[in-house]
């Protein structure tokens, strides 16, 4: 199981959180990571969404992907969903 907790570091302009960490993807790349999450938060949209159910729980894997995900790739990726080219399973 994935703990659900951010870590916190204190900035000159506050509190930053930063995705937890995950067994799953230990080592210091976390591509891996960034997509599974961009994967897992589209899932659960769809997931939830088709049994009529509150996809909130949903904004935990939106949360980590967007921290860790360049935003070009997130662009691309959200494209290639938009024309149906998306290589990912969701």
């Amino acid at each position: 199981m994935v703990a659900h907790q951010h870590t916190e570091i204190r900035g000159s302009r506050g509190y930053y959180r930063t995705a937890p960490f995950d067994p799953r993807f230990p080592n210091t790349n976390q591509t891996r990571n960034c997509y599974q999450n961009y994967l897992d938060y589209y899932r659960c949209l769809k997931t939830l969404g088709a049994k009529g159910k509150n996809t909130r729980p949903c904004q935990w894997y939106y949360r980590v992907y967007k921290s860790l995900c360049p935003i070009s790739w997130v662009k691309r990726w959200d494209e290639q969903r938009d024309d149906g080219s998306f290589a990912g399973r969701i």
